[in-house]
């Protein structure tokens, strides 16, 4: 373990099989938290993190849970809570995009993203809830330069982002009274698994943003993990409501 800012913290990160969720994990094993590494349906891409976690000394648990799912939610703290005792810090990561004209914008689509990227997000702070104690807690909100930058046929997954910023601002001011704290984490354009099976590390519109983006790249995921660190540590903790984009500097 490196730092031990996180240490004693237990810290449930959604979506947390892959790509930023993965890397946050391991980030936050690594400051000596334990780690609810929630999946939906890569389980074997979870056991892999917590087997790497493991493997360098840390604590977790893979649990399978659909943030939109209320029933999901609250199996996923208590199983959570049983493993490790009370939740201290709650990043919720998982998230759902897919980029198509307006004319090809469905119901399904819509809900499929909204459910994912805000009601769950919603769902999971709901349940956090009963399970921070009198100290307080964390909650980190995964966002997107999307919501400012808001590029075309991304209509839906721009507006579910723009939702992430409002609760997130929301939030901070109903929740401080009780010393939970609230803040988002905004990135730019991130190489993740999704992002190579979608085709978009090679595209055009990466190419785009690269040469937009005054750090002349776009991003890896251990770009964005270190920063969920300092939001669920005492590093921060006269910040609330604050959301830090992260994007090499491309607005």
């Amino acid at each position: 373990m490196k730092n031990g800012k996180l240490d004693g913290k237990i810290a449930v990160v959604t979506g947390a099989s892959k790509g930023i969720g993965a890397s946050i994990a391991k980030e936050f094993a690594e400051a000596g938290a334990s780690v609810l590494v929630n999946y939906v349906s890569a389980k074997q891409d979870a056991d892999r993190v917590v087997d790497e976690i493991s493997k360098r000394g840390g604590k977790a648990i893979a649990i399978q849970g659909n943030v939109a799912k209320k029933v999901d939610v609250e199996r996923l703290f208590t199983e959570g809570e049983k493993a490790f005792g009370k939740i201290d810090i709650v990043v919720n990561n998982a998230g759902v995009y897919e980029f198509v004209p307006l004319e090809e914008v469905t119901e399904q689509q819509f809900h499929r993203m909204f459910d994912t990227n805000v009601l769950g997000m919603l769902l999971a702070t709901q349940e956090a809830l009963k399970h921070f104690n009198a100290d307080g807690g964390s909650i980190i909100n995964i966002g997107s330069l999307a919501s400012v930058l808001t590029p075309p046929t991304a209509v839906v997954y721009n507006a579910t982002k723009g939702a992430v910023d409002a609760i997130t601002r929301t939030l901070a001011k109903e929740l401080g009274p009780r010393k939970i704290r609230v803040n988002a984490i905004r990135p730019g354009m991130v190489i993740t698994e999704g992002v190579v099976t979608a085709g978009i590390h090679e595209s055009e519109f990466r190419t785009m943003l690269e040469s937009q983006t005054p750090l002349g790249r776009v991003g890896q995921t251990d770009d964005i993990a270190p920063a969920a660190v300092f939001f669920a540590s005492d590093d921060s903790k006269w910040i609330t409501g604050e959301t830090l984009t992260i994007a090499g500097g491309l607005r």
